[in-house]
């Protein structure tokens, strides 16, 4: 990793010795004096990840910083203040509302609904089987339609989703993976069928595949032919679809999965850097291809901690674009990202409570500057959201927006001498991981040990350990519960939606042109087997109207279909 100091020159003096002997004074004298009136409450103060809180913080926490080398001002490098110079004052976050259940159909007019309500962004939820590559009437499938998203099968479907949505208008957000490129391919042809040419398309492709076999376990292809397919988006990205972001590098699914915050950074940055080394190896130019990555980061519940891990992501981001692989366009060391609150903090006893949860994490990810939020609905740990509770979601989003006055200045907490003492030691711990990843020979090496994988379970069995013992107090749950049922709405899928999927996809085999499919999945056979960018293909493929499953067989054929190697 780069050697920051070289850029820097030395650090500050460490201490101001007349401030330091005033703390220690304060230490023998009031607060003494106070402890032995009114000790402290009998816990153990430490953060959500299990670290350690300081009784109270001084500048002699921070005095090693360098204000122009560790926070400079927003807009500029190391990005720690922010990447816009006028913050949210020139321009607010994507209000960007995740949605998807049962139809296209159904999903659709949430969609319009959202919109009406001032979303900003769409932001599409898949099915299981369409995460993992399989059409709705597929024997693999059974059971799991529209269940936690849309179900696309086809670029009819993906017409039906966006049907009275101007894709030149709207950024679309698609959290697919393994067979993401398939599901891209729909869109642009989608996008195609409206008149809308692909590079006027703006959106996000999660596409980060290294994260499913850290954390989510949603892959389908070992990792070499799957990084291939990440490459070959991020290629054709920059050739064809410049306001795309081909790949969204991404801690959620990390932290859900039970990691501490400086394992989150950690291990997506890491995957961030596997991803630049494997496009550079492709022969692209840095620059071309780095302004267009973005991340996706988890709000979690302990509020300054997340804060400090954004402000260390972007610095880290841009130091060692600058620092380790030579980028020179000020773009590319821009760390932008969308943030989600915590799904896994949402509790099913109490749901009312999830307002709360939820409005201090969107407040936490707004304070760490993001460019792009999700707020998760109050009901999400019984269903998937109903109109009511999304409403209020995204009217936490608009309250925080227009009445807290948090958005006046930027990045408001700066300075806090508690705030840039975490936010320097997440990123300490962060660079601890990254030398034990290279000391394992890298991110592959390192998922195929289950090193990652290992270090998130054993941090999740420590937090919840502590939640059974009483140790740490999830309102609801394990204090302050109740018996009270519960009453709120609950969001009903149209129950002939699987039928009329079927169906569907049973007339467009028979009605469309089979010699054409055919020959169009011929041809993605032989580019999988050799060297090409397989993009132009799966779009040909896409246009001939092949399903999903089908295009996904093909490359199962060829590649071969990934088995994890259980580690305990």
């Amino acid at each position: 990793m780069f050697d920051e100091s070289s850029l820097f020159g030395d650090a500050l003096p460490s201490e101001n010795a007349e401030l330091s002997a005033a703390f220690e004074r304060w230490q023998n004298t009031t607060l003494r004096e106070t402890l032995s009136r009114m000790p402290e409450r009998d816990q153990t103060f430490t953060t959500m990840s299990g670290e350690s809180v300081d009784r109270i913080y001084t500048p002699l926490d921070n005095s090693q910083q360098r204000y122009m080398a560790d926070l400079g001002f927003p807009g500029e490098f190391p990005f720690t203040r922010g990447v816009h110079a006028t913050g949210y004052r020139g321009k607010l976050w994507t209000m960007r509302m995740f949605a998807g259940f049962g139809t296209a159909e159904e999903t659709n007019a949430r969609y319009k609904f959202l919109l009406e309500q001032g979303n900003m962004g769409l932001s599409v939820a898949f099915d299981l089987a369409t995460l993992m590559g399989f059409d709705t009437d597929a024997p693999q499938a059974l059971g799991e339609f529209g269940k936690c998203g849309v179900a696309i099968s086809s670029l009819k479907d993906m017409e039906i989703l966006f049907d009275g949505i101007p894709l030149g208008e709207v950024s679309t957000s698609m959290t697919i993976n393994s067979p993401a490129a398939i599901l891209w391919a729909f869109y642009i042809a989608a996008a195609e069928n409206q008149g809308v040419p692909p590079e006027k398309l703006r959106g996000t492709l999660q596409n980060d595949i290294l994260k499913e076999y850290i954390a989510q376990k949603e892959y389908i292809f070992p990792p070499e032919p799957s990084m291939r397919l990440v490459v070959d988006t991020i290629e054709y990205a920059a050739e064809r679809l410049p306001l795309w972001n081909p790949v969204s590098v991404s801690g959620y699914h990390i932290r859900e999965a039970g990691s501490t915050a400086a394992q989150e950074l950690a291990f997506t940055l890491a995957d961030g850097f596997e991803y630049v080394r494997w496009a550079l190896r492709r022969g692209m130019d840095i620059d071309s291809f780095a302004p267009r990555i973005s991340f996706f980061f988890n709000i979690h519940n302990d509020f300054f901690e997340e804060i400090a891990k954004l402000r260390a992501a972007r610095r880290i981001w841009s130091r060692e674009l600058a620092g380790s692989f030579g980028a020179r366009d000020p773009r590319s060391l821009l760390m932008r990202f969308h943030t989600q609150t915590a799904g896994v903090s949402l509790t099913a006893q109490q749901p009312e409570n999830n307002l709360i949860r939820v409005a201090l994490q969107a407040l936490a990810g707004v304070l760490g500057g993001t460019q792009s939020l999700h707020t998760n609905s109050m009901d999400e740990a019984l269903a998937l959201p109903s109109e009511l509770a999304v409403t209020l979601a995204l009217r936490t989003q608009q309250i925080i927006a227009e009445e807290s006055g948090v958005i006046n200045t930027i990045d408001p907490l700066g300075g806090s001498y508690f705030v840039e003492a975490m936010t320097d030691r997440i990123e300490a711990e962060a660079y601890h991981y990254f030398e034990r990843i290279e000391a394992i020979g890298g991110v592959l090496p390192a998922i195929e040990t289950g090193f990652m994988q290992q270090e998130i379970a054993d941090a999740s069995y420590r937090y919840q350990r502590e939640i059974d013992a009483d140790e740490r107090i999830i309102v609801g749950l394990n204090g302050y519960t109740d018996d009270a049922p519960i009453a709120i709405p609950i969001l009903a899928m149209d129950p002939q939606g699987y039928a009329r999927q079927v169906a569907r996809l049973q007339m467009l085999r028979l009605g469309r042109d089979n010699e054409r499919a055919s020959s169009a999945l011929s041809a993605l056979e032989q580019a999988c087997r050799g060297t090409e960018n397989v993009m132009p293909y799966l779009i040909d493929a896409a246009k001939a109207y092949c399903t999903l499953g089908e295009m996904t067989d093909v490359m199962r054929k060829v590649f071969g279909v990934y088995q994890e190697t259980a580690v305990i």
